[in-house]
């Protein structure tokens, strides 16, 4: 009964293949940014509606999440997609007030999610299947706009910045046993997918160098240089890289947000951005420690203060083997050997890894897209690849875990050991919103 189920929702899918364009160039028409997707969420849940299906909504701000009904409720399996968009005001359809632009391909991923709770339900399968679907619409998984989301957080309005984060800390994955979901493969515009890959996790930090004013040209002796006690923290973070082990990509890239208030004065507040990224927890604590050092060293050496602000990012991903199988045995209907890849890693990161930590996950990635992520030229080549082909693996996924018993589904829980619990998970996080104030050494 699989394979038949396996053509019926493959077939609902090709009938909803206009409906499926409308809806993505709909959503290209409204980018909103993270836990600010209002009208992305009230489209979402309109569609979600016209199937049947009821909606809990306000979830982290934006989000919402809607289950459908298998034979038995035994397992739930969540299928993902992501509301916000990015910052990218040269992009065509840039919103002209905010510069959002949907250059990531999220609005494709909502349009995958909402073809898959069509076709299950359309087609007649999900009544016959052993377990239920929620289907989720998340906000904010791009890291930006860090100054709102601060300001959110002081508010009590959110406790984490990115929304799969928060919607962990609420409890809304409490009673999913698995979740999936394909992204954007951005520059391969041809036929191509890529499976199990890893991303890198990384950890935020606001830096500000405090020294003293004195004026530059008469008397730069009675100042203290917080230019360059910061220039020469970045220094010793670049005589660190050679400890930096190659397995564990370990990525630092600081920038100076400002480096002073008039020329003519000497530097006495100095301030810097940098991310630190690894693909690995532990590798990503040392290298923290590494850059905290540098920071602190510094500054000794001037003579100036230094504040810390470390802002938790995302974690790296852990892909479940057994998930991404099944989906790789789904995607030889479409896909042959040579356009299947495996094991290239994401260029940058994802709260999907935040949530494989706790259970078993997948976020395969497609091609079927020109030009880079986040720019102007970031587009669909390939309608099949990029809005079809997704919904149905995903779909034929589903069959496969919630058939004949939910047998799959067990087999992949049995196995699975989450990397920590959800109440661990939450204290981890707060650990990483830590401000360090290093007072100044003088003489």
């Amino acid at each position: 009964m699989k394979e038949e189920w396996k053509e019926q929702v493959c077939r609902q899918i090709d009938a909803d293949r206009e409906e499926l364009a409308q809806i993505v160039r709909d959503l290209s028409r409204m980018p909103e940014l993270g836990y600010k997707e209002y009208r992305t969420s009230a489209y979402v849940r309109e569609k979600l509606e016209g199937l049947g299906l009821n909606c809990r909504t306000g979830l982290a701000r934006t989000g919402l999440r809607a289950t459908a009904k298998g034979r038995s409720s035994a397992w739930n399996v969540a299928v993902l997609g992501e509301l916000d968009a990015v910052i990218s005001p040269s992009h065509p359809e840039a919103d002209e007030k905010t510069g959002a632009a949907h250059a990531c391909g999220h609005h494709v991923q909502l349009a995958n999610m909402l073809g898959v709770a069509s076709a299950l339900i359309r087609s007649g399968v999900l009544p016959q299947l052993d377990g239920d679907v929620t289907f989720f619409a998340v906000p904010a998984e791009e890291f930006v706009e860090m100054e709102y989301r601060q300001k959110l957080r002081q508010e009590g309005e959110i406790r984490y910045l990115s929304g799969k984060q928060e919607l962990i800390r609420l409890g809304a994955f409490e009673d999913i046993h698995a979740a999936m979901m394909v992204h954007s493969h951005s520059a391969t515009p041809a036929r191509r997918l890529f499976l199990q890959g890893g991303s890198m996790g990384f950890v935020a930090k606001q830096i500000r160098f405090l020294g003293k004013e004195a004026h530059a040209g008469g008397a730069p002796h009675q100042g203290i240089n917080a230019l360059n006690a910061a220039m020469a923290a970045m220094m010793c973070i670049h005589a660190n890289r050679e400890t930096f082990r190659d397995e564990d990509g370990i990525r630092v890239h600081p920038i100076l947000t400002k480096g002073g208030d008039l020329v003519n004065v000497v530097p006495a507040d100095v301030q810097m951005e940098t991310y630190v990224r690894a693909r690995n927890i532990e590798a990503l604590s040392e290298a923290c420690r590494k850059v905290d050092r540098s920071i602190h060293g510094a500054c000794y050496a001037i003579g100036a203060k230094s504040v810390i602000d470390n802002m938790p990012g995302q974690l790296p991903l852990r892909q479940n083997p057994a998930l991404s199988r099944l989906f790789r045995e789904n995607s030889a209907r479409f896909f042959t050997q040579e356009e299947i890849q495996t094991g290239v890693d994401l260029v940058g990161s994802t709260d999907m890894g935040d949530l494989t930590h706790l259970i078993p996950c997948i976020h395969p990635t497609v091609g079927g897209y020109a030009g880079n992520a986040h720019s102007k030229d970031f587009c669909i080549a390939d309608w099949e690849t990029a809005v079809l082909l997704p919904t149905k693996m995903m779909a034929m996924t589903l069959i496969d875990l919630l058939a004949d018993g939910g047998s799959m589904m067990a087999e992949i829980q049995r196995d699975f050991a989450p990397a920590m619990t959800r109440e661990q998970y939450c204290a981890y996080l707060d650990e990483q919103f830590t401000s360090v104030r290093q007072p100044a050494i003088t003489g």
